[in-house]
């Protein structure tokens, strides 16, 4: 089976993640696909194999070279975003795109168009892995997914490649920040490792976003409109009087590079209630505290106004900027760099404008650096991932192994 095979293979089966679900994985559907992947393993010979009651699957290629070598782990994530729905992906390739509009879906008029997705234009003459308009495509991660297995497979089809144990491991829950808690690190025992989760070929990034999530509930006071006066508190009010007061240019679409932001994500109100949620992101862990400590105040002030127990805020840390831990064994970003010339991709690193499993887990003593996967437009309907940018990727987790043996 072929990188393009596995990858058609592994989208069409739902695992979108689920927030609040509770329980880990928070969906079914990852656990379904979790274990076709285990038996995908067995068949081919892998060692070590292990997947444990939270859809967490770890496995071995031993190394075949009788020197020492470190030992090096490949990670993605099995969940798709929860932001458009993944049921029933249905995808095609267009060949040699020509640089014109792709319609996606001619029922729902929707069209996939370089005006408004300039990337396009620079895979013109590649072949695209394209959504039907309906859904997400799933290439986060699910590339990167694809990318793994098929170079494990490349190394064990091509035995001149020397290399030392490599570690694969497919996680859960990246989708709502829950990717990394659960996972093993002692077991999985790696010295390093690299997650398949970036964007567009050549992505290597080593810094993230600090990130938290903010819950706030609004309570108000319902009665008959024709006699509020004076008695009436509209929870739906009060909440765009909060949101009023962040500041309006801080928000995902007006920033970029290492710019943060309030980003609203969720709102459902009436009368009496409301619930507002937000995540909060920055990569300056100064300016990340201000922006709790922002929210925090204007919620006191509200509370001043309305009343103390009219809003309640929960904000939860998700992660942390890596840079810090990453930076005293850059040699993992050297190497990574490296692999990727060699097989003739520039490497572009950049800040993370979103978080990664990295971050957790080399918080958690792996440091884990991001390389990418190869997609575009991650989580929407109009997502398409270049066939060359999946075999890049690919073939970068094998000069990884091939470079790591050598030194």
């Amino acid at each position: 089976m072929d990188l393009v095979d596995r990858f058609l293979r592994y989208v069409r089966i739902d695992t979108q993640s689920a927030d609040e679900a509770g329980v880990t994985p928070s969906t079914s559907g990852q656990m379904d696909f979790v274990k076709m992947l285990r038996i995908e393993l067995e068949e081919m010979g892998l060692e070590e194999i292990a997947l444990d009651s939270h859809g967490y699957l770890f496995a071995s290629l031993p190394a075949n070279t009788l020197r020492t070598v470190p030992t090096v782990g490949f990670i993605a994530h099995v969940d798709t975003s929860p932001d458009v729905t993944g049921k029933e992906v249905n995808p095609r390739i267009v060949e040699q795109y020509d640089g014109k509009d792709i319609l996606l879906s001619a029922e729902d008029h929707i069209v996939l168009t370089a005006e408004e997705f300039p990337e396009l234009l620079h895979y013109v003459g590649d072949d695209l892995i394209v959504t039907d308009g309906r859904t997400l495509l799933g290439a986060d991660d699910k590339a990167g997914v694809a990318e793994i297995v098929s170079a494990i497979a490349y190394l064990q089809s091509h035995p001149e490649i020397k290399h030392g144990k490599i570690r694969i491991g497919f996680n859960p829950d990246e989708e709502i920040g829950l990717g990394a808690h659960k996972f093993d690190v002692k077991h999985f025992a790696c010295d390093w490792a690299y997650t398949m989760d970036g964007g567009e070929v050549g992505e290597l990034e080593y810094e993230n976003f600090n990130a938290a999530s903010a819950r706030i509930i609004i309570k108000g006071r319902n009665v008959h409109p024709g006699y509020a006066k004076g008695k009436m508190l509209n929870s739906m009010r009060v909440a765009t009087e909060l949101m009023g007061m962040l500041p309006k240019h801080e928000v995902p679409e007006c920033t970029e590079g290492y710019e943060g932001f309030f980003h609203l994500i969720g709102l459902r109100g009436e009368v009496e209630q409301t619930t507002v949620n937000y995540i909060i992101r920055d990569h300056d862990t100064d300016s990340f505290n201000k922006r709790k400590e922002l929210l925090k105040l204007l919620v006191h002030d509200l509370n001043n106004k309305y009343g103390s127990d009219t809003i309640t805020l929960e904000i939860t840390d998700q992660y942390a900027n890596m840079r810090e831990v990453i930076e005293p064994v850059m040699y993992v970003v050297d190497i990574a760099c490296q692999a990727m010339r060699e097989i003739g991709v520039e490497p572009k690193i950049k800040p993370i404008r979103g978080g990664t499993d990295g971050a957790q887990l080399s918080f958690k003593g792996l440091p884990c650096p991001n390389i990418f996967a190869g997609g575009v437009n991650f989580h929407s309907r109009y997502e398409f991932v270049p066939i060359g940018s999946m075999q890049k990727a690919m073939m970068t987790i094998v000069k990884i192994a091939e470079i790591v043996a050598e030194k």
